[in-house]
């Protein structure tokens, strides 16, 4: 299995989640990251998986989501650089949930 990203921007977390449960429930895909710019009003998915997965699950997000994404990209056997710039993504975003569990 080759690792893939895909990548889906869209205005909104609602739309967002909406997007990534269609992801998810298409292929077998995971959440690799997300990020929120502007107070949240953007939010970029990535997902992670094999090619074809992945591609199914971008397109099918982008034609079936309550929002239009304002862009969605797929990359196979990404660089490894992309891979450090996702995997540190990840490890702030896993950082937060991990103090806010600490928190409870």
């Amino acid at each position: 299995m080759s690792k893939s990203y895909g990548f889906i921007e869209i205005v909104g977390v609602v739309a967002a989640i909406d997007a990534l449960d269609i992801m998810c429930k298409t292929a077998d895909v995971e959440l690799a990251s997300w990020e929120r710019k502007m107070g949240g009003r953007l939010v970029t998915l990535i997902i992670e998986g094999d090619v074809s997965a992945v591609k199914e699950a971008v397109e099918t997000a982008a034609a079936k989501a309550m929002k239009k994404p304002v862009c969605q990209a797929v990359i196979a056997r990404p660089h490894e650089e992309i891979i450090r710039i996702v995997e540190l993504s990840a490890s702030r975003w896993k950082k937060k949930v991990e103090s806010a569990a600490k928190l409870k």
